[in-house]
């Protein structure tokens, strides 16, 4: 599906960063001030109910030169939900999503922008040789990681060693392509986006990465839960 892409490096003018920020009013200003050096668009997904919009209002307001817009919403999304909804707002040639606990620096996510050059897709990945762990997870939470990637290789036949990780980018070509048939608004959103894609025929690169382990993860064992089922119902039914 690939079409030519004129020189080396991705406009960073022409990018758009998505991000979902349910009740992040405790964390979301160390998040703005790491990115206040991006210099395409900012699109974040508040359907929380916390002080999150204000907090990055306020920011938006401090910062004039930078392009910052807040989506609220008044019930959750899902993590697959709002996503799908700040990338239907973007309007730049090449698309990402990362999470707000700002594992991923903007530094990386810019890297992965730049692969957009010969791909479709570009997702960063913890378990690749050459990636960076400056902070890793605890034992359990690494064992979940895995078991997860084997049902997923099952059940999608996905070869992808890190489906989860919170950094990906994508062409705006290929996610219009796919997006009318995503039907995930959870945590298990990503294995359907990268598995309609691979069966769209678009090319989608697994990237090492650095990655930075934050406390307060809002996956908990009934999320995994409904991510198993989620995807047991996508693919059988």
């Amino acid at each position: 599906m690939l079409t030519d892409t004129q020189g080396s490096d991705v406009d960073r003018a022409d990018c758009t960063l998505v991000i979902p920020a349910y009740n992040e009013e405790k964390r979301i200003r160390s998040l703005l001030e790491d990115l206040s050096g991006f210099r395409g668009d900012l699109i974040f997904v508040c359907d929380g109910t916390d002080a999150t919009p204000a907090v990055i209002g306020a920011f938006a307001a401090a910062h004039p030169s930078l392009s910052i817009r807040c989506l609220t919403f008044p019930v959750r999304l899902g993590k697959g939900g709002g996503v799908v909804a700040g990338i239907r707002e973007a309007s730049t040639r090449y698309v990402g999503y990362m999470d707000a606990d700002g594992s991923t620096s903007l530094s990386e996510m810019e890297r992965l922008f730049d692969r957009l050059v010969d791909a479709d897709g570009a997702i960063g990945s913890r378990w690749l040789p050459g990636s960076v762990m400056t902070v890793r997870q605890g034992l359990r939470r690494r064992a979940e990681s895995r078991l997860f990637n084997l049902v997923v290789r099952l059940l999608f036949g996905l070869g992808y060693r890190d489906t989860q990780c919170g950094a990906k980018v994508f062409r705006r070509e290929a996610l219009d392509r796919v997006l009318p048939s995503i039907r995930s608004t959870g945590f298990e959103f990503d294995v359907e986006l990268l598995w309609r894609l691979a069966r769209s025929g678009c090319r989608v690169e697994e990237v090492p990465i650095t990655w930075e382990n934050r406390d307060e993860s809002k996956v908990g064992t009934s999320d995994a839960q409904e991510m198993l089922s989620g995807m047991i119902r996508l693919r059988f039914g």
